[in-house]
């Protein structure tokens, strides 16, 4: 994470949470599927509210009464943020009030937010945390590499995955300087 974009995110937020307001714990959350850090990109929110994006069965909707005002954020990585947890928290109402062009509603929706739970894809580690774009994984065990020469050894970081946005159970990552799909239950979620 740069320094620069988090001091650019800290004068356009005024140091505090763009979804809660909050001035205490603030971290920088780069909003998914984006992975470049950039300002257009990320968002200044607290660890609790980042903590409860990257894993849905924590969500207290007490903590998300910002959003009201956030929505409407003339920034569109909080304007995305707002509008995936007003439709996580089945907020239709809210959903419907705001507009996002057709690139937006389509970032808005790459994680699956409105979707029903039956019908969203959710990649999970061999712990049952929940994966995201970007996120750095450990393999739990020796994988054999199919069309490769080298076995991915147990311990391995693989950085910056990548998800298979059709199947829950593969992710993409690289290992040895080479790129393969790798099965969710052979990873554990390093933070």
């Amino acid at each position: 994470m740069s320094v620069l974009t988090e001091k650019r995110l800290k004068d356009r937020s005024g140091s505090k949470c763009e979804i809660s307001g909050s001035e205490e714990n603030l971290v920088v959350y780069t909003v998914t599927p984006k992975t470049d850090p950039t300002p257009e990109n990320c968002i200044l929110i607290t660890q609790s509210l980042r903590d409860q994006i990257e894993n849905p069965e924590t969500t207290n909707p007490n903590d998300w009464r910002g959003l009201s005002d956030s929505m409407w954020n003339e920034n569109l990585p909080v304007q995305i943020v707002s509008w995936r947890m007003h439709a996580r928290l089945k907020n239709t109402d809210m959903v419907e009030m705001m507009y996002l062009d057709e690139d937006a509603l389509e970032w808005a929706k790459a994680t699956g937010e409105d979707e029903d739970d039956e019908g969203k894809i959710i990649h999970k580690d061999s712990n049952g945390n929940v994966l995201l774009d970007g996120d750095s994984v450990v393999l739990i065990k020796d994988l054999d590499v199919k069309g490769a020469t080298f076995t991915a050894k147990r311990g391995a970081a693989v950085h910056n995955i990548k998800l298979v946005w059709d199947d829950a159970n593969l992710i993409e990552g690289r290992v040895e300087n080479q790129n393969i799909y790798i099965l969710t239950q052979y990873v554990k979620k390093t933070k």
